[in-house]
């Protein structure tokens, strides 16, 4: 994992390092950056939780203070990803309708928040992860398929279709 964070201890990106420069482009987004993370050395408190969370423990991240950028849209999105437990699944259209939306159509609907869920800067701490297609297909993740089918079989997330795993 790659981390991005400031002077005053908030995460601004968690990603997998598959995609060079994908941190940097996200921030840039906003205005946020260059960041050298080498000038500001990472809380001890980021390697502790994500190290609880591989071990187990699977709230470990729920409390990591996060530096907040994004449109309004998006930002909702990713609070609304925050409220999904581990070991817990919901649709792109299930957060779309959480948003006061609907599946498809006008307003928030699942193709914006499938949009909203792809620029989530913030890895397993926003458990993007977690968001899955309608018909319980495991969709696109930045840290690629395998990865999401990891990370939801650790948090204990059982296919309701066997030819998922």
């Amino acid at each position: 994992m790659a981390l991005v964070h400031d002077a005053a201890g908030r995460l601004w990106a968690a990603e997998f390092c598959a995609e060079p420069g994908r941190i940097a482009k996200s921030l840039s987004r906003f205005g946020i950056g260059p960041v050298n993370a080498a000038d500001v050395p990472a809380p001890e408190r980021f390697a502790d939780a994500f190290s609880a969370y591989f071990r187990g423990d699977l709230r470990a991240l729920e409390q990591l203070p996060t530096g907040a950028f994004g449109s309004d849209f998006e930002r909702a999105v990713w609070a609304e990803l925050r409220y999904i437990p581990a070991g817990e699944t919901r649709s792109y259209g299930d957060i779309a309708r959480a948003l006061g939306g609907a599946a498809s159509g006008p307003g928030p609907n699942a193709r914006a928040v499938g949009s909203a869920n792809g620029r989530n800067p913030l890895a397993i701490v926003v458990p993007c992860h977690r968001v899955i297609g309608t018909d319980g297909s495991l969709t696109g993740y930045a840290g690629g398929l395998e990865t999401k089918r990891w990370l939801l079989a650790h948090e204990g997330w059982r296919a309701a279709q066997a030819g998922l795993f």
